[in-house]
């Protein structure tokens, strides 16, 4: 493996980073298309945001069995998988607003599909990468959601406004199906059952200190050939890991009102339109994108360097991500201009990303062996906060229509944008008080 020109790790965590961009054009172009047929058919702002959540209520639900499938048949077939099933149910998607329970239905499918992926990701990560890669690998796959959600954002109103919000879904659907073809060509298991001396190189274990006598037994390259118990209760009861499920629930609320109710506060409250706007649109996404990979290279320099301990650089990057964005999220409804908003919105997003160098690589810090059952269980809060959010966004803005407030006032939109601002600065300091970068299980 020292000798490979283009290491295989390299090519896994490339495709995992196609992986999540595609999936997020996925999700931004279903906002985009149905916000547009819905506001074609009159539809109100609480039906939006039913069936626009409605993705997050199917998503949660197989978040840990998604952890737990990778974990016993493996991420790469898991992965392969969700893909191809998501891609599926999108390609057969009629899109009528008036058709309520098939858009539920097929939303919950693609929404249990994807919920697989996030999880798989994380073992597959664990499984590849040694740990002086961890953070920038993660962060790279990660962005790539940004990437997906700005190229998305760009390109998608134009396909509306050309063909018709349909045309959306088998575009989307072929970008899934060929990104399944390319997994299934360039994968391959992890290193560990082909290679009995890939654990030796640091492959699929942990280099990071280990808290009391945890000791991992290895046969043959491999982890002890017994199945391996995963140890619940003890995952549930630790407070490094609620530290991470808080902060992954503030993370995704902010990302999932934004992702879908910025395109309507752009259109209602600041009376834009979408296709004018242009490439400034898709700034908040590539912000993320950018800020992301900053993030991970930042906290590998910090490591490898010892210029900080692992604990403190997930904190210092956690804290300062989440505090910028706590102030750029609630200043957001005071920008009445199309520049001000989206240069709020920004850095609101961009410093979320760089606070991911922090949570969201933890679950391979504190639980190597069961990054993929911790990121299925920290996921399931972050897509309940995607329920809850985009949900009780819609309640808030009709509530202000129904006080007589007009959508176009930063009244209207200054409790949407508040509550994720002061979730941010709550959950900062939980991670501040609670999180750990030393190895918790064993």
């Amino acid at each position: 493996m020292g000798s490979t020109k283009f290491p295989k790790r390299y090519v896994i965590v490339i495709l995992t980073f196609i992986c999540t961009c595609v999936c997020y054009i996925e999700r931004v172009g279903f906002s985009i298309a149905y916000t547009f047929a819905a506001d074609a058919a009159g539809v109100n702002q609480s039906r939006k945001g039913t069936i626009l959540s409605t993705f997050y209520y199917g998503y949660a639900c197989s978040q840990i069995p998604g952890g737990w499938a990778a974990q016993k048949i493996g991420g790469r077939r898991v992965l392969l998988f969700s893909f191809l099933l998501w891609s599926l149910t999108s390609a057969l998607l009629p899109l009528d607003p008036n058709r309520v329970m098939v858009l539920v239905i097929a939303r919950l499918l693609v929404g249990v599909a994807q919920g697989f992926i996030f999880p798989s990701i994380h073992t597959v990560l664990g499984q590849w990468v040694p740990p002086h890669e961890r953070s920038r690998s993660v962060s790279l796959t990660t962005s790539g959601m940004y990437l997906g959600a700005a190229a998305g954002t760009l390109v998608l109103p134009s396909l509306v406004k050309l063909r018709g919000p349909q045309a959306v879904f088998p575009s989307e659907a072929a970008l899934g199906a060929m990104w399944s073809l390319l997994w299934f060509i360039y994968s391959s298991e992890p290193p560990r059952s082909e290679h009995p001396k890939a654990t030796a190189a640091g492959f699929g274990e942990s280099l990071l200190p280990i808290k009391g006598s945890q000791k991992v037994k290895v046969v043959n390259g491999g982890h002890s050939g017994k199945t391996v118990k995963i140890p619940w209760k003890k995952i549930i009861l630790s407070l490094p890991v609620w530290a991470i499920v808080v902060n992954n629930f503030t993370f995704h609320y902010a990302l999932y009102v934004l992702m879908n109710w910025l395109p309507t506060y752009f259109e209602l409250g600041l009376q834009l339109s979408l296709q004018e706007m242009g490439s400034s649109k898709m700034m908040p996404y590539l912000n993320m994108f950018v800020f992301s990979n900053i993030g991970g290279v930042i906290a590998d320099q910090w490591i490898t360097r010892r210029i900080l301990s692992v604990t403190r650089t997930r904190k210092v990057l956690n804290t300062v991500g989440f505090l910028v964005a706590s102030f750029a999220l609630i200043a957001l409804p005071l920008f009445r201009t199309s520049g001000g908003a989206v240069f709020c919105s920004s850095v609101a997003l961009g410093f979320l990303a760089l606070g991911r160098a922090g949570f969201a690589v933890n679950h391979m810090d504190i639980a190597p062996r069961y990054a993929g059952i911790v990121m299925g269980v920290s996921n399931t809060a972050g897509t309940l906060a995607g329920i809850v959010g985009v949900e009780l966004t819609g309640q808030l803005l009709e509530a202000a229509k129904a006080a007589n407030l007009d959508l176009s006032s930063p009244e209207s939109w200054r409790a949407v944008f508040f509550i994720p601002g002061l979730l941010c600065i709550l959950s900062s300091f939980v991670f501040l008080v609670f999180s750990t970068g030393e190895r918790v299980f064993d």
